[in-house]
C-alpha cells in the first residue's frame, strides 16, 4: 500500500505541475494587465532642454547652448602643457604667498610656515565650451566654462610656540565660468596690454583640508561654511562688474603713442643733376618718417629747374625719436611713367636737440649706404629748417586705452588739435571682377590710403592716420571709400566698393566715435570707422 500510495502521489504531483504550467502559459500569452502601456520613443530632437539634462546630466555646454564653442584642440593643447604649467604656476603661487606669508607671520608671532609638498596633480582643467564676445572696442573678450576635478596636494607645515602642524589640502574642484577680457589690443606682442578678469556666477569650490591626517572637512557643519564662505569671499571680489586686472605690459609704450611734432621746411635745392634729355628737370621732395606706414608727404613740382625754391612748411607726429629718422627723397617729375629718382638723405631725430631750430644743407645720394662708389659724384645738395618740439610730461596721456583719448602734440596751433582716424575693418564687400580692398581717406584736400588686402570680403587694417587741423573741423566731413586694386596682370582696373561720407562734428564734440557705417554704393557693405578729436 505504502509503494501504490507513493506512485499515485507522484503522477499527481507530475499531472498538477504539467497542468499549472500550461495553464499559466495560457494565461500570459492571452491575458495582459490593463495598466501596462507600449513606450513611446521620441528622437533626441523632439526633448526640451530640461528632459535632456536629466537624461544627460554631462552634456557638454556647447551642445547645450550654440553660443559657445567646441574647445577640444585647446584641451588636447593644456593635456600635454600640464606638467610644465603644474610646474610653472606652483613656482609662481609661492612668490606670490611669500610676502604674504612674511606678513603674517610676524602678525601673529608665528614662527614659519613652509611648503612641504605643491603639486596641482596630473589631472589638469577641462574646457567644456568657450563663448567670444564681438564689440566695437580695441579688445577681446572671451567666457570659457572651466571644470577642474584634480588630485592636488599642497601641505603646509605650521611652526609655532614649539610645536609643529601638518595642515593637507587634497581633491580640490572648481566650476567656474570667468569672463576674460584683453585689452587694449596693441601692436607690440603679446599684443595686448592688460588681462581683465571677472566672474559671471558664484564658483564651485570643493576641496578636503586634512590637519594632523585628520580630514576637517567631516566635521558636522563646517563643511557647508567653509563653502559659503568661500564663494561669498570669491564673489565679492571677482562678481562682475568687479575684476581683477593683471597688468602685462605698458599701453603707452606697446601703443607708441605721438610724443612730439616734428616741422620740416623745405627751402631750397642747389645744383640737381639733369635727368632728362631734352629739357631741364622738374624736381618736386617726398619726405616721411621711418617706421610709419603713412603716406609720405610732397612739396609741390618746380618745373624746368635745377635750382628750385619751396619755402614749404610740412609738420610730421613723432612716435619714437630715438629710432625714427627723416628720409627726404628729390624726384624728377614725368608726366608719362616713372618719376625718377634724383638723390635722398636721411636725418636722425636723436641728433636734434628738441625745441632748438636746426638749419642744414645736405649732400644728395644715390643710396644711403655710405660706402657706396655710386655716391661719390655730386647730385646737388638740398637746404631745409628743422625743428622737433617734444610733448610736455604734463601733456602725455598717463593711462592709455580703448576709452582714453589722448591730447594733441605740443605745437598744435591754438585752437585746433589733431584729428585720428582709425579703419578698423569692412565686412562684405566685393567687387564685380575682383575683390582686393583698400581704404581711401579724403579730408581737407589729403588724401591717405591703407594697404590693401588680397581676396578678402571681410578685409581688417587696423591702420590709423592724423591730420594737423588749425581750428576744429565742425564743419568738415571726411571721404572714406573702399576701392580694390587691380591684380598685376588684369584687364580690369580699380574698382569702387563703396564709400561714407562722415560729418565730424559729433566727434569734436564727444572727443571719440566708433561706429560702423553702411557703404553707400554696395549692397550689404558695411566700414568700421573710429574717429578721435585730440586737443592740448
Amino acid at each position: 500500500m505504502g509503494f501504490v500510495s507513493t506512485v499515485l502521489g507522484f503522477c499527481g504531483f507530475s499531472a498538477g505541475l504539467s497542468a499549472g504550467i500550461v495553464i499559466g502559459y495560457y494565461l500570459f500569452i492571452y491575458f495582459q494587465p490593463i495598466d501596462v502601456t507600449d513606450p513611446k520613443i521620441r528622437p533626441l530632437v523632439e526633448h526640451d532642454s530640461k528632459s535632456l539634462e536629466r537624461m544627460l546630466p554631462e552634456i557638454p555646454l556647447w551642445v547645450k547652448n550654440p553660443d559657445y564653442d567646441r574647445v577640444d584642440w585647446l584641451n588636447k593643447f593644456l593635456e600635454s602643457m600640464w606638467p610644465y604649467l603644474d610646474k610653472a604656476i606652483c613656482r609662481m603661487v609661492k612668490e606670490i604667498a611669500k610676502p604674504i606669508i612674511a606678513e603674517n607671520i610676524r602678525k601673529y608671532k608665528i614662527g614659519s610656515v613652509e611648503f612641504e609638498t605643491f603639486t596641482l596633480g596630473s589631472l589638469p582643467p577641462t574646457l567644456q565650451g568657450i563663448k567670444v564676445y564681438i564689440t566695437e572696442e580695441k579688445e577681446l573678450t572671451v567666457e570659457p566654462s572651466l571644470k577642474w576635478a584634480g588630485n592636488t596636494n599642497v601641505t603646509v607645515l605650521v611652526k609655532a610656540f614649539g610645536l609643529k602642524v601638518t595642515m593637507q589640502l587634497v581633491d580640490l574642484q572648481v566650476f567656474a565660468s570667468p569672463r576674460i577680457t584683453l585689452k587694449p589690443l596693441v601692436p607690440s606682442f603679446p599684443c595686448f596690454a592688460k588681462i581683465h578678469v571677472s566672474l559671471m556666477e558664484k564658483p564651485h569650490v570643493d576641496f578636503g583640508l586634512k590637519l594632523i591626517g585628520a580630514d576637517l572637512m567631516a566635521i558636522p557643519g563646517l563643511y557647508r561654511f567653509v563653502q559659503e564662505t568661500i564663494k561669498n569671499q570669491v564673489a565679492n571680489m571677482f562678481m562682475w562688474p568687479r575684476r581683477l586686472e593683471v597688468p602685462i605690459m605698458d599701453p603707452s609704450k606697446a601703443e607708441k603713442k605721438p610724443v612730439g611734432i616734428l616741422h620740416v621746411k623745405v627751402v631750397r635745392a642747389h645744383n640737381l643733376r639733369k635727368k632728362d634729355i631734352l629739357g631741364k628737370s622738374d624736381p618736386y621732395v617726398k619726405l616721411r618718417l621711418t617706421e610709419e606706414k603713412l603716406p609720405s608727404k610732397k612739396t609741390s613740382v618746380k618745373h624746368g629747374n635745377l635750382n628750385p625754391v619751396w619755402n614749404e612748411e610740412f609738420k610730421l607726429v613723432v612716435k619714437d625719436p630715438e629710432t625714427q629718422a627723416l628720409e627726404l627723397t628729390v624726384y624728377d617729375w614725368e608726366q608719362v611713367g616713372k618719376h625718377d629718382k634724383m638723390g635722398m638723405n636721411v636725418i636722425r631725430l636723436k641728433e636734434l636737440t628738441p625745441d632748438e631750430p636746426k638749419s642744414l644743407t645736405l649732400d644728395l645720394l644715390k643710396k644711403m649706404d655710405p660706402d657706396d662708389v655710386q655716391n661719390e659724384k655730386l647730385r646737388g645738395q638740398i637746404v631745409l629748417e628743422v625743428t622737433y618740439k617734444p610733448f610736455r610730461e604734463v601733456d602725455l596721456p598717463k593711462d592709455i586705452n580703448g576709452d582714453v583719448v589722448g591730447k594733441a602734440p605740443v605745437g598744435t596751433p591754438a585752437g585746433g588739435g589733431l584729428l585720428v582716424v582709425v579703419v578698423h575693418e569692412a565686412k562684405d564687400v566685393e567687387g564685380k571682377h575682383h575683390t582686393n580692398p583698400y581704404v581711401q581717406i579724403m579730408f581737407r584736400g589729403e588724401k591717405r590710403k591703407t594697404k590693401h588686402i588680397k581676396k578678402n570680403r571681410h578685409p581688417r587694417w587696423e591702420e590709423e592716420f592724423q591730420f594737423v587741423c588749425d581750428e576744429p573741423p565742425i564743419h568738415d566731413k571726411i571721404h572714406v571709400e573702399v576701392l580694390s586694386r587691380p591684380p598685376s596682370i588684369s584687364i580690369h582696373s580699380k574698382e569702387h566698393l563703396g564709400y561714407v561720407i562722415i560729418t565730424l562734428d559729433d566727434v569734436v564734440t564727444n572727443r571719440r566715435i566708433n561706429e560702423k557705417y553702411h557703404l553707400i554704393d554696395s549692397k550689404y557693405g558695411l566700414i568700421q570707422i573710429e574717429l578721435q578729436w585730440r586737443t592740448s
